[in-house]
């Protein structure tokens, strides 16, 4: 018995890879393929058993990444398979096989060899937490507690993606002003250091006074060209480094996202989009049956946002005391009075988790309003600025110009 238990876990604990195979058949036809095995023996007398000589065998490089968008695809794809009666492994090597980025052809391989060796199905999602979060692995597992593991994982689904296209939309909403401030910037540059030194050789001949704008104009320009390395290198560099501390500082995440959450344009949009993201998880979790003291938890780090980060802490905190969910809310400051007043009538009615979604419902149809009236509004303000930016360049350098034909006249 010892033997059995002890040849088991060495199964269990022997890592395999992909391997990428050439070889000959019975008849001679050349043939290729890929199996997963724990070496390159294991593949060759694999091979041998179905009756094809191999004559090349490699490793498998694992090419791409796993983004969240692929997590997302393959919820959908689980969860429809499984409510279509296919067997859990089955659906794992469909999915697996089947994607054309190795990296999550990778991934679901290995939960689905966790699986096969007796774990379950959200304990092997849990060894993955870089891509499975505390969210994906509760629900998961009150699924499997419950017998209802295909609509957990469909609810799931669609729970991923309201915030998948949510998160997509303030992504668009940023990128284009963003992308229009690097273009300007560079654009400017390259005004600066190669077309103004142009003009200013000219202006040397005039023997007269050159306009102040012209003057202040030649002066940054003179900077540039003398420290463009320093320029370029500083806005890089201190970029990396903000974005590089951001990432890994708490404190400084609390800083910068109170701050988002206070700008005159964008800050509306990125708190409505907050709300819905914050709504739409404790809905799903709540539903799933999950208990409230332990939702909140997973809902504080899926709201994407320290400073709801630190009220639904504040809120698990009053909860777990006995306190109600719409008082502990309200003490937060950061929800709405619509909010709370629907989320007093789910308390009131017993129907918490509809209500939540309505919430989630209303503001991401905000979000969609925002992002398309902040979409008008951005274009022709960004047109004045660059205009302004360059056109004021242009009107400095040809100041003399104008001075100079007023002259002769």
């Amino acid at each position: 018995m010892a033997t059995i238990a002890t040849t088991k876990k060495q199964k269990k604990n022997v890592k395999e890879f992909n391997f990428q195979w050439e070889g000959k058949d019975r008849s001679g036809k050349v043939i290729k393929g890929e199996m997963r095995a724990a070496g390159i023996v294991v593949v060759k007398s694999t091979l041998r058993r179905q009756g094809i000589r191999a004559t090349k065998i490699t490793k498998a490089r694992t090419s791409g990444k796993v983004t969240d968008k692929d997590i997302t695809l393959f919820t959908r794809q689980l969860a429809t398979m499984m409510k279509s009666g296919v067997p859990l492994l089955q659906a794992f090597d469909i999915v697996g096989k089947g994607h054309s980025n190795r990296a999550v052809g990778k991934l679901l391989m290995d939960i689905k060899s966790e699986v096969e060796t007796g774990s379950s199905l959200a304990s092997a999602f849990k060894k993955y937490p870089l891509y499975f979060d505390s969210l994906f692995c509760n629900l998961v597992a009150a699924g499997e507690a419950a017998g209802i593991l295909d609509s957990l994982l469909d609810r799931l689904a669609t729970y991923k993606e309201k915030i998948q296209a949510i998160k997509g939309k303030i992504k668009s909403a940023l990128f284009y002003p963003v992308s229009i401030i690097v273009v300007a910037f560079v654009i400017t540059a390259v005004i600066m250091i190669f077309v103004i030194p142009a003009f200013k050789d000219l202006f040397q001949g005039f023997g007269a006074d050159l306009p102040a704008p012209t003057l202040l104009v030649m002066t940054i320009s003179d900077f540039f060209v003398e420290y463009w390395w320093a320029i370029f290198g500083g806005v890089g560099g201190g970029l990396y480094a903000f974005f590089y501390i951001w990432k890994r500082s708490v404190s400084m995440q609390h800083v910068m996202d109170r701050l988002m959450l206070r700008l005159p344009i964008f800050g509306e949009v990125i708190r409505k989009a907050t709300i819905a993201r914050w709504s739409r998880t404790l809905s799903t979790m709540f539903a799933a049956g999950v208990p409230l003291v332990e939702a909140l938890n997973s809902v504080a780090g899926a709201a994407g946002n320290q400073v709801y980060y630190a009220a639904t802490k504040n809120i698990q905190s009053d909860v777990s005391t006995g306190s109600s969910l719409v008082s502990s809310m309200a003490s937060t400051n950061v929800f709405p009075a619509m909010v709370l007043q629907m989320v007093s009538i789910g308390e009131e009615s017993g129907s918490l988790d509809a209500m939540l979604s309505k919430i989630a419902d209303f503001f991401e149809g905000e979000v969609d309003d925002a992002v398309e009236a902040l979409s008008s509004l951005m274009e022709p303000l960004i047109m004045v600025v660059l205009g302004t930016l360059i056109g004021g360049m242009v009107v400095a350098m040809y100041l003399p110009i104008f001075k100079m034909g007023q002259v002769v006249g």
